[in-house]
């Protein structure tokens, strides 16, 4: 059974106007991971997410944001004229109207990704968008709650990512990759916690495993600083 969320954390949603999301803000940037980085990409983040991870790098989406309709949020994302765009968060699946939103622009030609957590069922996306989940390393605190069921929705083309803040998270993520055979199914993404894994570490592991996956950096925080918003 997944963990349910402690409801304080998903009050900030609750007074969102009826069929209007809440984003924390839509910017244009490179994007920094999975196997479309160095691309540029427009960003829409929305607001609110269910978990907590120890290592977050935006805790100001858990509660900042502001109401738009589904009809802007097209028009802002239409307007930066960029063929790739990335939901993510927060946790974009915890409001049910980026899924239409996402199926219109897929419709439009643009190349979609979305970021999820990998708590909420993600069997209703358009099967046109890219999915990329994350499934939650013991550090993060939020292991209990990855939705397991979403291995046997996910499909080939989406990518799974490990974030790995210990050497006992990589090896809680080598015994999931073979015991669900991964590597063999998806796209596998290991991204290491900005500045508590060494880089050089996390390599030296991954090529003991004899694993066909792939080690990623997250770019946007080598080209910025780390801390600032909206790049």
């Amino acid at each position: 059974m997944i963990a349910k969320y402690p409801p304080q954390r998903l009050r900030v949603l609750e007074a969102r106007p009826v069929g209007q999301l809440l984003i924390h803000e839509i910017y244009k940037s490179i994007q920094g991971e999975s196997t479309f980085a160095g691309l540029p990409c427009v960003f829409v983040r929305t607001t609110g997410c269910g978990q907590r991870c120890s290592w977050c790098d935006t805790p100001h989406a858990f509660t900042e944001g502001q109401p738009l309709s589904p009809e802007t949020v097209l028009e802002r994302i239409r307007a930066f004229g960029c063929p790739l765009v990335e939901f993510t968060g927060g946790e974009p699946l915890l409001q049910r109207e980026v899924l239409p939103i996402m199926a219109t622009l897929a419709d439009e030609g643009f190349t979609i990704l979305l970021e999820t957590g990998g708590a909420e069922d993600v069997s209703e996306v358009d099967p046109r968008v890219h999915v990329i989940m994350d499934l939650k390393c013991p550090d993060s605190g939020e292991c209990e709650r990855n939705n397991w069921a979403n291995l046997n929705v996910l499909k080939p083309t989406d990518q799974i990512k490990f974030v790995i803040a210990s050497r006992k998270d990589f090896d809680w993520t080598v015994q999931t990759i073979r015991e669900h055979q991964l590597d063999t199914r998806f796209i596998v993404l290991l991204s290491a916690v900005f500045d508590r894994v060494r880089l050089d570490d996390l390599t030296a592991w991954l090529l003991e495993t004899g694993l066909n996956v792939r080690f990623q950096l997250q770019m946007h925080k080598f080209i910025w600083d780390p801390k600032t918003r909206g790049v």
